[in-house]
């Protein structure tokens, strides 16, 4: 698959100027079609730690200034956002994530992709993944998580931890007191999976472990038959802080799980 993108410009880090004054009229409109479409169905699906941090982007007039953004993150959690012309290499994004730098693709979709788009564009990154940063715990994850998957580099093990990121930072469920809510960037930015994953009886729930997690393979082309469930971000937190190294040694011989 040849990526969307322009990479000519990047920088060694694979950053980009965001350009903001370059993105026309009509994909701010789209911007704000895609944001009220999910707008809605948040209050719904989402947990209330997604739902609170929305609120403090004012980001639903359009595709959002990063710097803006960062400003208000940094003064949160210490996290800012860094442009980036697209999907980028696993060394470079662990780099960003270990350096609280969240990349965020400056390109938005077409009309036509409006329910569906195979890699990330602006609205899958900011409207997912974005809120959560001003989340303690969660950032404070995701930060660890940046560091883990440098370490996974060199242990040879970033299959697995990979899986991990899936099913719990773009895919993950969380238990509440108004029953299972999305926390996951990929079910919050979408128009059908968000609904689906909590409600549907068809997929498996299933509450989460690390070592099954890190097992089990996933589906990038159609809904999830299988999803993680956790208690909280300090369960999340709390179940990846160990030391990964014997974990990846003692699963290098298992065979991978089905989705």
């Amino acid at each position: 698959m040849s990526l969307r993108g322009s990479y000519g410009l990047a920088a060694a880090d694979f950053s980009v100027a965001q350009d903001w004054g370059a993105y026309a009229a009509e994909e701010h409109a789209l911007f704000r079609r895609l944001f009220e479409r999910q707008a809605k169905l948040v209050p719904r699906y989402a947990c209330a730690e997604w739902i609170e941090a929305l609120a403090r982007l004012d980001a639903g007039s359009g595709i959002p200034r990063f710097d803006r953004v960062s400003a208000k993150l940094r003064a949160a959690t210490g996290w800012e956002i860094v442009a980036v012309p697209g999907l980028i290499p696993d060394d470079a994004f662990f780099t960003h994530l270990a350096n609280r730098r969240f990349p965020v693709t400056v390109w938005l979709r077409q009309p036509e992709e409006f329910d569906y788009i195979v890699e990330p564009d602006v609205f899958h990154d900011f409207f997912g993944h974005v809120p959560l940063l001003f989340d303690p715990v969660y950032a404070d994850h995701l930060h660890e998580y940046g560091k883990g998957g440098l370490k996974a580099m060199r242990l040879d093990a970033v299959k697995m931890l990979a899986r991990l990121y899936w099913y719990t930072i773009e895919f993950g469920l969380m238990k509440t007191h108004d029953g299972i809510r999305a926390y996951g960037a990929g079910l919050i930015s979408s128009g059908g999976e968000l609904a689906y994953c909590v409600t549907d009886p068809a997929p498996k729930r299933l509450d989460f472990d690390l070592e099954t997690a890190l097992r089990t393979d996933y589906q990038i082309d159609r809904y999830q038959t299988t999803y993680f469930v956790i208690d909280s971000f300090a369960q999340l937190m709390r179940d990846t802080a160990p030391d990964f190294t014997p974990v990846y040694d003692r699963l290098r011989n298992l065979p991978v799980l089905a989705p």
